[in-house]
């Protein structure tokens, strides 16, 4: 697939430009660990995944699930982007009776997964990468992965299923910006050797650049050629990345920006 990075690099300014307003209207919600995945969901929806807006239920589709379930900006705006539903529902983001609330739901089109307690997506996503085997379907299931979920016991249970059942459908992506919502992840509960982990845990695993559009795609295209074992990409990343008061900060986890924090943002991203 011919695809022209320098556009992604464009509409990833626009992606964070409307996470922002689109908090700034609901007046709450996580714009931290949405504005270090845009790459990421940029990659994905842009050149990894087969996936069809208007047929949102397609067969052969290829599955995200979204297990870092509170990062719903960059959800739900990437998904506006590419056609699941119109960008101006984006303004009624966590109001009363609106289907786009503060974690991601399947009444969205494009979302496959109800999240609410972290830690639980790689093991509905391992369920449906083992049953696509079964069935002898050809899709692809991705997970996308906060790195605090990487102290959960329940992620280590997945992965260790994933590597038995030598799942190699299956792609786990870690949001790895370090930071969680009560401070800097090493402090909090050390993760690492994270790649030495999850190698142990018979995943073949790589780290790159999640900024990087370029190291994302090479990641992905190594996922898709991988054929003994599930493959997990470490994307290092940075919290509140692109706009400077956010950036590594542990209070932007849950905060949304006033009107001038809004304004200021704004201008930093051009």
């Amino acid at each position: 697939m011919s695809i022209d990075i320098e556009s992604l690099k464009k509409k990833a300014v626009i992606i964070r430009r409307d996470i922002l307003e689109v908090l700034h209207v609901a007046g709450s919600g996580h714009p931290g660990g949405s504005l270090s995945a845009v790459e990421i969901m940029l990659t994905l929806y842009g050149y990894v995944m087969n996936h069809k807006p208007q047929d949102p239920a397609w067969e052969g589709r290829d599955r995200l699930i979204i297990s870092k379930g509170h990062a719903t900006p960059v959800v739900y705006v990437a998904l506006a982007h590419f056609g699941y539903f119109p960008k101006e529902e984006l303004k009624t983001f966590r109001k009363f009776k609106s289907r786009l609330q503060g974690h991601v739901h399947s009444h969205v089109p494009g979302v496959e997964f109800c999240t609410g307690s972290l830690g639980h997506g790689l093991s509905f996503a391992n369920g449906i990468a083992l049953g696509a085997k079964m069935r002898g379907k050809n899709f692809k299931v991705y997970c996308l992965l906060g790195d605090g979920e990487n102290q959960e016991g329940s992620i280590w249970e997945a992965a260790m299923t994933a590597g038995h059942h030598q799942l190699n459908n299956i792609c786990a992506i870690v949001d790895y910006n370090k930071v969680q919502e009560n401070g800097p992840l090493k402090d909090i509960k050390n993760i690492e050797p994270l790649a030495k982990k999850w190698s142990s845990f018979g995943w073949h695993t790589l780290e790159v650049n999640g900024h990087n559009f370029k190291e994302l795609m090479t990641a992905f295209d190594e996922f898709k050629n991988r054929k003994d074992k599930p493959t997990v990409i470490i994307a290092h990343t940075i919290k509140g990345k692109g706009v400077s008061f956010m950036e590594g900060k542990s209070s932007w986890h849950g905060k949304a920006p006033n009107q001038e924090q809004l304004a200021q943002a704004l201008k930093e991203l051009v």
